[in-house]
């Protein structure tokens, strides 16, 4: 059974470029809310849709979506490595579920997940006691992308599996709002980073170590108005987060990819992630309601961050 939702922005800086304390202030009582949220569910399995960064999952081989019944934490901005607790029957269920529904996900055995997901277990870690996860990776950062209209399928056929199941799953949505981060490209890059991106692999301690000092250093540019990062957008931002709340999903599927980046940034692309989340607590002709939220444009931190808390209401 499902037993809520929770959609959270994520930044690497957070913890890094510091914003100012009344902000910062906001979104700690928000998150700790929603991990007192995610504790009140008494949830045993958490399903995490999140994206990654071009860390984990790159040109090798680059699925539209892929569920991990195995995986680790790559351990990058301060996240911390090592393997997941990650609940393999579940996940292989999960995963046959969405075969058997005309959903051809990707499968993991070894998942590398980077920030994009571990931040928000890291998150809410501190407020609710640890719980085993379904890792689903949803490509957000390296076209080609899925739609998301085809990220909302996902998310109804893992909210039919999930409300089939004798588990309590809590269904989290990873990555938004609105921001630009300084990603790798295959058409910018050259040298080793180019063929790490066409060929894969892990980046050595040395290139991440550069790669996070560059994004810290746009960071604080960033908050003094020096970088040519695509500023954030509150106001879509806001709109994006009041039609969650409406359970409105078109608008965002009748955007183009294009029309995305140029309200929201590349990262903008993540709300796949909250798309999946809510149409999975909205599966099978349900509703849901939102419980909380909390939103702040933060400089500091080059994004957009939001974060909302919702429970499902089955029609009647």
């Amino acid at each position: 059974m499902i037993t809520g939702a929770i959609c959270l922005s994520h930044s690497p800086l957070i913890d890094h470029n510091r914003a100012d304390s009344a902000t910062e202030a906001g979104w700690t009582e928000a998150v700790e809310r929603a991990g007192h949220f995610a504790a009140a569910t008494a949830s045993e399995l958490a399903v995490i849709f999140y994206p990654d960064h071009l860390n984990g999952f790159l040109y090798n081989l680059l699925p539209a979506f892929c569920i991990g019944a195995g995986g680790f934490s790559i351990g990058d901005y301060g996240t911390a490595p090592g393997e997941l607790d990650i609940a393999e029957e579940a996940a292989a269920s999960c995963i046959a579920h969405c075969l058997a529904h005309d959903f051809d996900v990707a499968q993991s055995y070894r998942m590398p997940i980077d920030h994009g997901g571990a931040m928000a277990i890291t998150l809410l870690a501190g407020h609710a006691d640890p719980i085993s996860i379904i890792p689903v990776f949803i490509n957000c950062a390296a076209l080609p992308r899925p739609s998301f209209a085809r990220a909302r399928a996902l998310g109804k056929a893992i909210g039919d599996w999930a409300r089939r199941r004798p588990e309590r799953i809590l269904l989290i949505g990873s990555g938004g709002l609105s921001h630009d981060p300084p990603l790798p490209t295959i058409a910018l890059s050259a040298g080793d980073e180019a063929a790490r991106l066409r060929e894969g692999g892990q980046m050595s301690f040395a290139a991440r170590a550069a790669r996070q000092a560059r994004t810290y250093a746009e960071g604080a540019m960033f908050a003094e108005g020096r970088s040519r990062l695509r500023p954030l957008n509150p106001d879509w931002d806001r709109h994006v987060m009041a039609a969650y709340a409406r359970r409105e999903f078109g608008g965002l599927e009748a955007a183009s990819d294009d029309e995305i980046s140029a309200d929201g940034g590349a990262g903008a692309h993540e709300l796949r992630c909250w798309h999946a989340a809510l149409a999975a607590l909205a599966a099978e002709q349900g509703s849901y309601d939102i419980e909380d939220s909390f939103y702040a444009p933060v400089k500091e931190w080059i994004t957009g961050m939001g974060i909302i808390t919702a429970t499902s209401v089955v029609a009647g």
